[in-house]
């Protein structure tokens, strides 16, 4: 009888940073855009994001008005990227 090789499954906790644009449906084409535009300008810049991504440690899922933010180094780096995206935007 073969011996069968044992495949090490390695899991993870990710922690999700969900964003979405409120009101996204009632704009103009050109102003969806310009909000898509303003949306990735200020996530590309958050520092949380890019030590995430400088590492390797980053999943960016786009979902259409907003996108999903899966963080796997500790849910702190979600939560500050959060309070990172809502300063720049305010």
């Amino acid at each position: 009888m073969p011996v069968e090789d044992k495949k090490e499954i390695q899991l993870e906790i990710a922690h999700i940073l969900f964003v979405d644009i409120v009101g996204y449906s009632k704009l103009s084409i050109n102003e969806q855009r310009a909000a898509i535009d303003e949306l990735n300008e200020v996530v590309r810049n958050a520092e949380e994001l890019q030590k995430a991504e400088a590492a390797g440690r980053l999943i960016k899922i786009p979902t259409g008005d907003g996108m999903a933010l899966v963080f796997y180094a500790s849910p702190e780096a979600a939560a500050q990227c959060a309070i990172e995206i809502s300063h720049a935007l305010k």
